[in-house]
């Protein structure tokens, strides 16, 4: 196989996994959402209303997706006051959540990616990794200075 394979680790919450699996990949629109949500930046807002006009799915449909992945976690949903015409008016928005980062991370292309994105998922995936395995080591028995060692072995 000549085919360039990326190791894609998403970190899920215990008793959620299947839920979350089927909201994002159940259809287009959550797809959709969080490759919107990717060219606006990881870390920007999305509107509620920008998404609708833009998406092309009925409303009904976007904001049932948009409850769905803010109940499962992938996306925050917040309020904020914003003047239209002389007017105030409330208007919502989300951001992803930690988890929502690495939903919408599997969708983009390296090559969009800045290299300070890439250094940052790196030292994030690493340090949940290793988090997650020194806890089930230590469920395991497992000593630290046997992974340690391994650690040591891989990184020479």
């Amino acid at each position: 196989m000549s085919e360039r394979l990326y190791p894609y680790v998403i970190f899920l919450p215990k008793g959620k996994k299947e839920r979350i699996l089927e909201a994002v990949f159940e259809s287009d629109v959550p797809i959709a959402i969080l490759k919107y949500a990717l060219k606006q930046g990881v870390s920007e807002k999305v509107f509620q209303k920008e998404l609708i006009a833009t998406l092309g799915y009925s409303n009904k449909t976007v904001i049932d997706y948009l409850k769905s992945l803010t109940q499962l976690g992938i996306l925050n949903e917040h309020m904020e006051k914003s003047e239209v015409t002389g007017r105030t008016v409330w208007v919502k928005y989300y951001t992803l959540t930690g988890l929502g980062r690495w939903f919408a991370l599997l969708l983009v292309e390296e090559e969009k990616m800045s290299d300070k994105e890439k250094i940052d998922i790196v030292q994030t995936a690493f340090r949940f990794y290793t988090r997650w395995v020194k806890e089930l080591s230590s469920k395991l028995g497992i000593q630290k200075e046997d992974l340690t060692k391994i650690f040591m072995e891989e990184m020479k």
